[in-house]
């Protein structure tokens, strides 16, 4: 039995899931799926890791073109993920309607809890381009990874974590005591994308399942997911 690896950002992982079982289901092929963050990704495939398909923002397939690393012509795009707020179980939801309910809803919690992939990296951001770095201080609690967030948020019921809304349902899936309290408003919302691609050499079946991830019935998946 062919045996191919898919390396994958982390906040598409349902959808990622669902979809290689099914290829396996139809083909036979098994699938071997790792979840890391897309600055762990990029490193990785960028230092010459073998995998047979990765699954990242566009910025990184656009660097692994450039460096020759993926099939071009098997890339595809996936869907978008939003971000989230999210708070402890058991928390009173807050009204988040607003940039200005945001903010007091950060100033108001014991620790704001980000990640250090993509979403984590826009959080830091927007902390800066609201004017709360300063204020928020040694309160901003930094994770690898989005799961370590809910996980944080979990165990102080005061805190607060921002993170991709998918992330977020796959730990309540999985019985975190997590819940989401609103998406990020509009105003202040961030979008990330997600591209699939074989890598440069890669089997006829690698890129067939490149390809699988792109089609309308693995978008159809990716949506009961949280990713449209």
């Amino acid at each position: 039995m062919k045996t191919m690896k898919i390396l994958s950002a982390g906040a598409v992982k349902r959808g990622v899931a669902l979809v290689a079982a099914a290829f396996e289901k139809d083909t036979g092929c098994k699938v071997e799926i790792e979840f890391t963050p897309v600055p762990e990704v990029r490193r990785r495939i960028g230092a010459g890791e073998a995998a047979d398909v990765v699954v990242a923002t566009p910025t990184a397939l656009d660097e692994f073109a450039a460096q020759q690393k993926i099939d071009t012509a098997s890339r595809g795009f996936i869907g978008r993920s939003r971000m989230g707020v999210v708070i402890h179980a058991d928390a009173l939801v807050p009204q988040i309607t607003d940039t200005e309910s945001f903010k007091a809803l950060l100033l108001a919690a014991s620790q704001i809890v980000r990640n250090a992939a993509s979403s984590g990296i826009y959080s830091e951001k927007l902390f800066d381009r609201l004017g709360l770095t300063a204020t928020l201080g040694d309160r901003i609690v930094v994770t690898k990874t989005g799961s370590e967030i809910m996980r944080h948020v979990a165990d102080h019921p005061q805190a607060v974590g921002l993170a991709q809304i998918s992330e977020l349902m796959v730990m309540i899936d999985k019985g975190c005591r997590v819940k989401l309290a609103a998406p990020l408003p509009d105003e202040i919302q961030n979008m990330t994308h997600y591209d699939a691609a074989a890598t440069a050499g890669a089997s006829a079946e690698a890129v067939a399942l490149a390809r699988r991830f792109s089609s309308p019935e693995a978008k159809k998946i990716f949506a009961e997911t949280g990713i449209s």
